[in-house]
């Protein structure tokens, strides 16, 4: 039934590296979509633009924070790429006043930044965790890509606008 929908919660989510492999309890940071910009000033500017880069980014980082040290924990530290899948379901509430259930998958591929190993503590966590720097991410929202951004292949796709479409044949790729 179309109408209203009230997003709730993520009811749960899963994560798995190359797509099968499952990780574990793990709680992810995902990425900032921060665009880069250059300040834009002179005649005719009163004051001054920070004017975006369209379709390009900073560095985005993915962390994965665990409980304690896992062996997922070290081969996510491998000096290599990693490509990570997650996958979840977000309660929502409809226009009859009834929970239905959205499915939503981010896919990220990046390489080992950081891998902080935590602290011991009897008793306690161990607040171990992995950074990636994100070359990748995908996001499917109940079936359809509302973001899905390659730094390396020149794609820059948010909510259906391809940014960067004119860009990739202006350069002829």
């Amino acid at each position: 039934m179309a109408g209203k929908q009230i997003p709730d919660r993520l009811t749960n989510f899963t994560g798995y590296r190359n797509g099968s492999e499952y990780l574990g309890v793990v709680d992810v940071d995902l990425p900032d979509l921060e665009s880069l910009t250059e300040t834009i000033s002179g005649a005719g500017i009163p004051g001054e633009i920070e004017s975006p880069l369209i379709g390009h980014f900073g560095s985005m980082v993915t962390t994965l924070n665990w409980r304690v040290l896992d062996r997922a924990n070290f081969k996510l530290a491998r000096q290599e790429m990693q490509q990570i899948d997650f996958r979840g379901s977000i309660q929502t509430l409809d226009a009859t006043q009834n929970y239905i259930h959205i499915p939503v998958r981010v896919t990220i591929r990046g390489m080992p930044k950081t891998t902080p190993l935590g602290s011991l503590s009897v008793g306690g966590t161990m607040d171990n965790s992995n950074e990636l720097e994100t070359f990748y991410i995908k996001i499917i929202y109940n079936g359809e890509t509302v973001v899905e951004i390659d730094k390396t292949n020149f794609i820059c796709i948010i909510d259906g606008v391809d940014y960067l479409a004119q860009v990739r044949e202006n350069l002829g790729l």
